[in-house]
């Protein structure tokens, strides 16, 4: 797994204080983007919180997502979750150390209340103190947010400053991007009263024992949900329960329970998201297939990242983007000149490099820009610079529907049936298409697309390519 270490600067340490008019949460910004450019230390909300304890508990709850490893547990996860203003809310995300849990507390508009919302995206300092100071927060007392340095910081130009330097790997900003394009195929599948959202989820295991034996299923039944054995209609897959362990946080503030997942289609497990409602906000967690399977492998952007009309159409639709909280996607397309289609597409292309999610609740994306290089996940994604070197060797051979791609000393037969690509390599025996295609398709789309970095290959070439199966 490709590593870097970015450092985040902070003015200082985010802390609880007290103060005259209740209590204050101060959460430091570190360096981001906003509507004027980048700013190392942007401000985007100072005012009151109307339900102090649901905001501190689901904060705790995202940074609980932030220091978790729900897989290989004993290696390293740390990192400051990200804080977008996009107006009329805060949005407060983060991954697992494991990239296989994805958390977002929605901080809506009537969950904040006598200031303005800023634009923009920065890191924000969640740090050990902090986490305990919040966990200690009782009672209705008035609490003021404020995300990014007051004026006396501001001011101080050599003042001290905070600098903590997090391992980053670079599968966590592919994770954000397939998270997103997974969460684009959900329905709503089940809405539960908050007693019913409460007995649910404290009868789950909190052990990873049960993952180990496969996904859980459940299937709405009344007014709550029952465990079935198989994945009937209606079902949603709930890979490794014991992953919802944050939402433990917030249940005494919980005003229900939506579950969102895709179509039963087969036996397979899917991912899946676990929205609970509160006072003025929503936290979700949405996680991956299975407890041991990121979301950076699924494989969901290879299609938009593949494609040179796909990165013509992401940057025309960037310059249109402006920190929406809700993107409509048929408003782009008038403005653009291009179809629903390919506005889609550059969303999805966008969502490579940070610059939009996608909130299931709203069924819509939203501007944000992480922090990280827009061509990471491009140049990191495995089987798209294995793809690449195949149609750049001249390793593909196309006849009508049929295509022969040469790997290493095999060769491989690409079909197409009616627009998708089957394979006969080992990958796609066995994932079946269900985590985006093998180098091998990809390959071949590249090719009849006309995308490749140095041309289409000529029908009568072959060559070969050092490279595995997939």
């Amino acid at each position: 797994m490709t590593r870097s270490v970015q450092a985040f600067a902070y003015s200082r340490p985010s802390a609880l204080e007290s103060a005259g008019s209740g209590r204050l949460l101060g959460l430091e910004t570190a360096g981001g983007l906003t509507p004027t450019g980048a700013e190392a230390h942007p401000r985007f909300f100072s005012g009151f919180l109307t339900s102090p304890q649901s905001a501190a508990r689901g904060l705790l709850a995202v940074a609980d997502v932030a220091a978790a490893r729900y897989y290989q547990r004993d290696l390293r996860a740390s990192l400051d979750p990200v804080v977008t203003g996009n107006g009329d809310r805060l949005r407060f995300e983060s991954f697992s150390g494991c990239c296989g849990v994805y958390a977002r507390l929605d901080v809506l508009q009537e969950g904040l209340d006598g200031g303005e919302t800023g634009h923009g995206t920065t890191n924000v300092d969640v740090n050990n103190p902090l986490r305990e100071a919040l966990s200690r927060l009782g009672g209705d007392d008035p609490l003021h947010l404020r995300v990014g340095p007051d004026e006396l910081a501001v001011t101080t130009l050599d003042g001290a400053v905070v600098e903590k330097k997090v391992p980053l790997p670079d599968r966590w900003l592919r994770g954000f991007a397939e998270a997103q394009v997974v969460s684009a195929g959900f329905d709503l599948r089940a809405e539960l009263t908050a007693a019913e959202a409460v007995r649910f989820l404290r009868s789950l295991p909190r052990s990873s024992g049960s993952a180990s034996r496969g996904a859980m299923w459940v299937v709405p039944a009344g007014r709550t949900l029952r465990p079935t054995t198989r994945p009937v209609p209606g079902a949603v897959c709930l890979p490794g329960p014991e992953r919802l362990a944050a939402l433990q946080r917030v249940l005494r503030q919980a005003t229900g329970l939506r579950v969102y997942g895709p179509p039963v289609t087969g036996g397979a497990a899917t991912a899946s998201a676990w929205e609970v409602t509160l006072p003025g906000m929503r936290l979700t967690l949405t996680l991956s297939p299975e407890a041991a399977r990121g979301f950076s492998g699924e494989g969901g952007v290879l299609e938009a990242l593949a494609t040179d009309e796909a990165a013509e159409d992401a940057e025309l639709v960037s310059v249109l983007l402006a920190w929406e909280p809700r993107i409509d996607q048929a408003d782009l397309a008038r403005q653009s000149g291009l179809t629903v289609a390919r506005v889609r597409a550059a969303l999805t292309r966008l969502g490579t490099a940070g610059r939009v999610g996608y909130d299931i609740a709203d069924a819509a994306y939203f501007h944000r820009e992480l922090p990280y290089d827009a061509d990471r996940a491009e140049r990191h994604n495995p089987r798209l610079v294995a793809a690449r070197a195949l149609v750049s060797a001249g390793a593909v051979r196309i006849d009508g529907a049929r295509a022969m791609v040469a790997s290493g000393e095999r060769r491989y037969q690409v079909r197409d049936t009616g627009g998708a690509l089957s394979c006969t390599c080992q990958w796609w025996a066995d994932y079946r298409g269900t985590r985006g295609p093998c180098k091998h398709a990809l390959a071949v789309r590249i090719t009849k697309r006309g995308a490749a970095p140095h041309g289409a290959a000529d029908d009568g070439a072959t060559a070969t390519v050092a490279g595995g199966t997939r």
